[in-house]
């Protein structure tokens, strides 16, 4: 299998308080097309950095980041930002919908940004994937947490990511809604075959994925197949 994520000797360092505080250690993994990866450990131990490197929001004090062939490092904001838009889709904690704008407007975001054609039948056919057909005309306050999810997943699926980032997906979902999305995840990640790459505290959640990377102190302490 070829890797859509190559990471090399990467680490990331911050000046804290007049010291330098070094957030990841010289951490090194490819990741393979169309694979289910989680990243696991304690909370500060590195995993949202390495999340936020892995997708290009931020750069690497060391080593390279390369997302389907491409150096995220040697690209100024602008062109990192455009290869996020053709490559990733993202699910955070937190939904981070828009609030001025409806659930199906949310989800049209990302195809206006690619400026596609028949975004608003596509938005819809997403919606509808995800349960919420006839939740398109309402904003976020109106939806509840596993709904906001929801449309946050159908959003993160609109441009067909080669690689969907999820940064603890159900932390703010109980634990029969967190069920109902994680299902949904992987089930639209199979169907589209995109590549997964889940942060989660949730051991459970990790266990359904093919690989677990665990992350301590800013160090990738191991890496296990699950032989699902």
């Amino acid at each position: 299998m070829e890797a859509i994520l190559k990471i090399a000797d990467l680490g990331k360092t911050y000046q804290s308080a007049g010291k330098m505080l070094t957030v990841l250690d010289h951490i090194s993994f490819n990741i393979e097309s169309g694979s289910t990866n989680a990243i696991v450990g304690p909370s500060g131990s590195g995993k949202t950095t390495l999340l936020g490197l892995c997708a290009g929001l931020d750069r690497p004090t060391t080593g390279t980041v390369a997302l389907n062939g491409i150096d995220l490092g040697s690209l100024s904001e602008d062109k990192r930002a455009q290869a996020r838009n053709l490559y990733v889709g993202f699910i955070f904690q937190n939904f981070q919908l828009l609030p001025t704008l409806t659930a199906l407007e949310n989800i049209m975001v990302p195809l206006e940004l690619r400026g596609e054609k028949n975004i608003r039948a596509r938005a819809i056919d997403l919606l509808d994937k995800v349960g919420l057909a006839e939740r398109g005309h309402h904003y976020p306050a109106q939806l509840s947490g596993g709904e906001q999810q929801r449309v946050s997943l159908a959003r993160a699926f609109s441009n067909k990511p080669k690689i969907l980032f999820a940064d603890e997906p159900t932390g703010n979902l109980d634990a029969e809604t967190a069920e109902k999305v994680i299902k949904l995840i992987f089930d639209l990640n199979r169907e589209a075959g995109t590549t997964l790459v889940l942060v989660t505290h949730d051991l459970d959640l990790a266990g359904k994925t093919q690989r677990i990377l665990r992350i301590k102190g800013g160090k990738l302490v191991s890496d296990i197949n699950t032989n699902l």
